[in-house]
């Protein structure tokens, strides 16, 4: 990239020559502009199994089940959008689901 030596923006292409478009100048001699770009291929995607991790948050809840204090929970808008959502607890230690409607 060449920048203008009077004001230093960058130069553009004119009709035949680079020239700045804030001052008007305009290059004398040939321009060389060489456009690259690396590509780092080296980059770890990490796919989450999400049957296989739990990436909810985690809040107090009694399991009907087991009894455990503690379940993993989210909210989902099941009927139409004037109705309140649906909560559902996952139990995080018999994985047991409840779904809740308030």
């Amino acid at each position: 990239m060449e920048f203008c030596p009077k004001c230093g923006t960058l130069l553009m292409m004119k009709k035949a020559r680079f020239g700045c478009p804030r001052c008007n100048y305009s290059a004398k001699e040939k321009v060389d502009m060489e456009i690259k770009e690396e590509i780092n291929d080296k980059v770890v995607v990490a796919v989450v199994n999400e049957k296989e991790a739990d990436v909810y948050p985690i809040t107090d809840y009694n399991c009907r089940k087991c009894k455990h204090k503690k379940a993993y929970f989210w909210i989902r808008q099941m009927r139409a959008g004037d109705e309140p959502e649906s909560k559902f607890y996952k139990c995080v230690k018999c994985k047991n689901v409840v779904r809740v409607d308030d």
